[in-house]
């Protein structure tokens, strides 16, 4: 049995961390109509100079500038926009998914070689949530796992005391201790990621056919991303899919 019971966590944290700041030159003002955001004015300055448009000929507001960009494909000028999120609250396996998203994105994540794990969280699977025999089962075994890994590193910690590099020797036994830690073992990451490629992220992960963790996270970004620059995402629809849980859909298919 676990000597203790491990920390449970239920939904991820999302927190924006930086975000884009436009400074317009002097020299090439735009007529800008209607409200919009600092990336949102980028990416229709970015555009507009592509053809030397400043006046805004055809009398168009950033956001009706930017949804006219979405239909006809142009996604480029969305790639000088760019937002750094932080998630926490979620699990290696989320973040093993996340990180196969390569172009236009940036990631820094905690690492369990340096980090110690003794009070580690775990991310229980939503598919599990609200059954109380599975939700107990699970926590038994991510309870076990984290008393498991507790005493490998002191038994490592013990076996390496010929190192005298006490940080060296605590990397030493965190990393192969390590292995006994289930995918659910909660991280956090920070990523950053160009509004196109933000869009194409999240066209694939919070559709009904991704996994249900990276999925409910997806439209939990998808939500503060509508917040921090709509006409980027404003063509995305969240609904309530067959499963009974959230998912999004994208009206403008790779921009």
């Amino acid at each position: 049995m676990p000597l203790s019971a491990a920390a449970v966590l239920r939904e991820p944290k999302v927190t924006v961390l930086a975000r884009p700041q436009f400074v317009e030159p002097a020299h090439l003002p735009v007529q800008w109509i209607g409200d919009s955001t600092d990336g949102e004015r980028l990416s229709e300055f970015a555009g507009r100079l592509c053809y030397m448009s400043q006046r805004n000929p055809a009398g168009r507001s950033t956001r009706e500038y930017l949804e006219n960009i979405k239909k006809q494909g142009h996604g480029s000028v969305l790639e000088h926009a760019n937002y750094s999120l932080l998630l926490e609250g979620v699990s290696r396996s989320l973040t093993h998914e996340l990180v196969r998203h390569r172009a236009g994105f940036a990631y820094s994540q905690l690492s369990q070689r340096y980090v110690d794990e003794s009070d580690a969280q775990f991310v229980m699977p939503p598919a599990m949530i609200g059954d109380a025999p599975l939700e107990e089962a699970w926590t038994a075994q991510v309870s076990s796992a984290l008393d498991s890994y507790i005493a490998l590193v002191d038994s490592l910690m013990a076996r390496y005391s010929w190192v005298d590099d006490k940080v060296h020797r605590r990397k030493m036994a965190r990393e192969a201790a390590r292995g006994v830690l289930p995918n659910s073992t909660e991280t956090k990451i920070v990523v950053t990621g160009n509004a196109r490629a933000w869009r194409t992220m999240l066209e694939l992960r919070s559709s009904e056919a991704a996994e249900l963790e990276i999925r409910r996270a997806a439209v939990m970004v998808l939500r503060v991303l509508q917040t921090e620059a709509p006409a980027f995402f404003s063509d995305f629809e969240i609904y309530m899919a067959e499963d009974r849980r959230e998912a999004a859909r994208i009206g403008y298919h790779k921009v």
